[in-house]
């Protein structure tokens, strides 16, 4: 059996994010996901410093309806502190980005950037010591989230 193009194009394109963020697919409302994923967050010792409601925002400035999409900002502070005492451009990648949608079938797609990914493109061995480390926090985010559907 031939698999359609589209499959696979989904699956490429899953693979590609698995590379730089952190996701899953929960069996709840979008609403509940972000309460779900922001006490995540809370236990890991990260605080959301913006939310960005894409949906609203593209309906403001463009008039275009969009899916219930939401941009959360996490900062874990003394992260935040060594890194920017490491490198102040990292500033750049902060904070962490955090996203969640609701897909067609009404169920939550999770995504956390990973920073090891982000902060390949700075060359240096103790922003990726830094980086591991929080990137293990927001893994236990997504994975926190993930099992306590």
């Amino acid at each position: 059996m031939k698999i359609p193009l589209w499959v696979r194009y989904e699956e490429v394109a899953m693979e590609k994010v698995k590379e730089y963020a952190f996701t899953t697919v929960l069996n709840t409302s979008y609403e509940d996901a972000i309460s779900k994923v922001t006490d995540a967050l809370k236990e890991e010792g990260f605080g959301v410093l913006t939310e960005i409601d894409v949906k609203s925002t593209l309906k403001k400035k463009l008039n275009v309806d969009f899916r219930k999409y939401v941009i959360l900002g996490a900062c874990n502070p003394p992260y935040a502190h060594r890194t920017l005492q490491a490198d102040l451009d990292v500033g750049l990648l902060l904070p962490c980005n955090v996203i969640v949608y609701e897909t067609d079938d009404k169920k939550a797609y999770v995504s956390a950037l990973n920073p090891v990914s982000a902060l390949e493109v700075i060359k240096s061995e103790e922003l990726r010591k830094i980086a591991n480390e929080v990137s293990d926090k927001l893994k236990r985010v997504v994975d926190k989230v993930s099992k306590g559907q």
